[in-house]
C-alpha cells in the first residue's frame, strides 16, 4: 500500500494534556500494530493475485495441448499431447535450476542474471515464490509455441533437448534483457541510462514470449523441412487438415481464458494506489488491460473470418481461432499502456499480418502445422510496433515510474524514441533466437536426432513411437477407400400402379 499510518507520542501527549505520555505511547503502539496488519494484508492480496494469475497462465498449457491435438492428424495425437506435457515438466526443472537465475537473479549484469540458481537464497527482498511460479508458466508457454511448428515429423529426443535449452537458457536471457531491473533494455533499469530514454516496452511478452517461441519454431520447421505430402512436385500447397476442429475450438477458448492471467496478471500486484482516495489505482489498470486484450482478440477474429471468406469462399472456424490468438499475441506487449479503441486497431492489423504471413509461408513452401511462427512471431513483432505508435504517456508513467517528458507513442505525440527501442527489441530477439535455436536445430539435424524416418512419418508417430493410436479413427484417404457410395436406382411403377424402390 502506498500510504502508512504514523503516530508521534510526543505530539499526541501535547493534545492529551499533562501526564499523558503513557496514554500517548499506548495509542501510538496500537496504531503501529494496525499499520503492520494493513501491510501484511497488502502483501497477502498481491501474492494471492499473482498466484491466481500463475494458475491461469498454467491452464494455457491445456489450451495449447487441445489446440495442437486438433490441428494435427489423428495418427500423431498422442505424440503432440506428450510433447505438451513434457514442455511443462522439463521446463519446470530447468527453469528452477537455471532459468530463473539467468532471468531475474540479482545483482547481475545487463546481459544475464547470475544469482538464485536452484532458488538458492530465495525468496529475496523483492521476489517471493509466487514470482517464480508465474515466470515459469511464461517460460513453458514459449516452449509450447515452438512445439506446434515442428509437429508431426520430429523425433521425441529433439523435443526434450530443445525444450530444456529454450526454457533453461534462451528464453531467460531475453526476459532478463527486457524485464529485469538489471537488463540493458529494460524500462525498469535502476542503474545507467534507459535505452532511448525509455527502455523497450513489452508489458506481457509480445516479443519476450511470442517472438521467442515463434522464431524458434521458424528455425525448427525450416531446418526440418515440410511434412511429406504438404507440397506437390510443382510446389503447390496441399492441405493436411487437422483431425478435430472441436479440439481446436476448445483449446482456443482455454487459451482465451488463460490470457486473462497472462496480460492483466503481468502487473504482479493489484493493491497499488495511483491517486489516494479515488478509483484510479492498479486495480483499474488491471481491468483496462483485460478489456484491451478482449477487444484485440475479438477484432482479429472477425477480421480473419471475413478475410478468409473473401480469399477462400469459406467460413472456417479454425482460421478464426488462429486469428483470435494472433490478436491476443499482438496486444500482449502494449495491453496495459493503450486505450481500448487502440486495441481494435491492433487486432484488425494483426489479422492482416497473419493472413499475409500465411500467404508468404505458402509461397516459400514453409510448413508450420499450427501457423505458430506466423501467428506468434509475426503478430508478436507487430504488437511491439503497435505499442510504439499508440502507448499513452500517463499509463507509462503509472506503470514504469513517473518521468517528465517520457517518450511514448508516436501517434500520441511522443516522438520516435520508443519506436527506435521497439525496433531494436525486434532485431535483437530475432538475432539471439536465430543464433541459439537455429544452431541447436542444425546440430540435431546433423546428428540425425531431429526428424523421424519417412516410413514412421507416413504411418504416424502414435503407432511407431508411442505404442498405439490415441483412439480409433480413419484418416481422410482411408475413409475414401472404406466408404463406397451406392448408386441410387430410379423408381419404377409396379403393375398395380404403386411406385416401388429397389432394395
Amino acid at each position: 500500500m502506498s500510504g502508512t499510518l504514523s503516530c508521534s507520542a510526543t505530539d499526541l501527549a501535547v493534545l492529551l494534556g499533562p501526564n499523558a505520555t503513557a496514554a500517548a505511547d499506548y495509542i501510538c503502539g496500537q496504531l503501529g500494530t494496525v499499520n503492520s496488519k494493513f501491510t501484511d494484508v497488502a502483501f497477502a492480496v498481491d501474492n494471492t493475485y499473482l498466484l491466481f494469475s500463475a494458475y491461469l497462465v498454467f491452464s494455457m498449457q491445456l489450451g495449447f495441448a487441445m489446440l495442437c491435438a486438433g490441428s494435427v492428424r489423428a495418427k500423431n495425437t498422442m505424440n503432440i499431447m506428450l510433447t505438451n506435457v513434457l514442455d511443462a515438466a522439463a521446463g519446470g526443472l530447468f527453469y528452477y535450476l537455471f532459468g530463473y537465475a539467468f532471468a531475474f537473479g540479482s545483482p547481475s549484469n545487463g546481459f544475464i542474471g547470475k544469482q538464485n540458481f536452484g532458488l538458492k537464497d530465495f525468496p529475496t527482498a523483492t521476489n517471493d515464490y509466487s514470482v517464480f511460479l508465474y515466470q515459469w508458466a511464461f517460460a513453458i508457454a514459449a516452449a509450447g509455441i515452438t512445439s506446434g511448428s515442428i509437429a508431426e515429423r520430429t523425433q521425441f529426443v529433439a523435443y526434450l533437448i530443445y525444450s530444456s535449452f529454450l526454457t533453461g537458457f534462451v528464453y531467460p536471457v531475453v526476459s532478463h534483457w527486457f524485464w529485469s531491473p538489471d537488463g540493458w533494455a529494460s524500462p525498469f533499469r535502476t542503474e545507467g541510462d534507459l535505452l532511448f530514454s525509455t527502455g523497450a516496452i513489452d508489458f506481457a511478452g509480445s516479443g519476450v514470449v511470442h517472438m521467442v517461441g515463434g522464431i524458434a519454431g521458424l528455425w525448427g520447421a525450416l531446418i526440418e523441412g515440410p511434412r511429406l505430402g504438404r507440397f506437390d512436385n510443382g510446389g503447390r500447397a496441399i492441405a493436411l487438415r487437422g483431425h478435430s476442429a472441436s479440439l481446436v475450438v476448445l483449446g482456443t477458448f482455454l487459451l482465451w481464458f488463460g490470457w486473462y492471467g497472462f496480460n492483466p496478471g503481468s502487473f504482479n500486484k493489484i493493491l497499488v494506489t495511483y491517486e489516494s482516495g479515488s478509483m484510479n489505482g492498479q486495480w483499474s489498470a488491471v481491468g483496462r488491460t483485460a478489456v484491451t486484450t478482449t477487444l484485440a482478440g475479438c477484432t482479429a477474429a472477425l477480421t480473419t473470418l471475413f478475410g478468409k471468406r473473401l480469399l477462400s469462399g469459406h467460413w472456417k472456424v479454425t482460421d478464426v481461432c488462429n486469428g483470435l490468438l494472433g490478436g491476443f499475441a499482438a496486444i500482449t506487449g502494449g495491453c496495459s499502456v493503450v486505450e481500448p479503441w487502440a486495441a481494435i486497431i491492433c487486432g484488425f492489423l494483426a489479422a492482416l499480418v497473419l493472413l499475409g504471413c500465411n500467404k508468404l509461408a505458402e509461397r516459400l513452401r514453409y510448413d508450420d502445422p499450427l501457423e505458430a511462427a506466423q501467428l506468434h512471431g509475426g503478430c508478436g513483432a507487430w504488437g511491439l510496433i503497435f505499442t510504439a505508435l499508440f502507448a499513452e504517456e500517463k499509463y507509462l508513467n503509472q506503470i514504469y515510474g513517473a518521468k517528465p517528458g517520457r517518450p511514448h507513442g508516436l501517434f500520441m505525440g511522443g516522438g520516435g524514441k520508443l519506436l527506435g527501442a521497439q525496433l531494436i527489441q525486434i532485431v535483437v530477439i530475432t538475432g539471439w533466437v536465430s543464433a541459439t535455436m537455429g544452431t541447436l536445430f542444425f546440430i540435431l539435424k546433423k546428428m540425425k536426432l531431429l526428424r523421424i524416418s519417412a516410413e514412421d512419418e507416413m504411418a504416424g508417430m502414435d503407432m511407431t513411437r508411442h505404442g498405439g493410436f490415441a483412439y480409433m479413427y480413419f484418416d481422410d484417404d482411408e475413409c475414401h477407400k472404406a466408404i463406397q457410395l451406392r448408386k441410387v436406382q430410379p423408381r419404377s411403377p409396379s403393375p398395380s400402379g404403386v411406385t416401388t424402390t429397389p432394395v
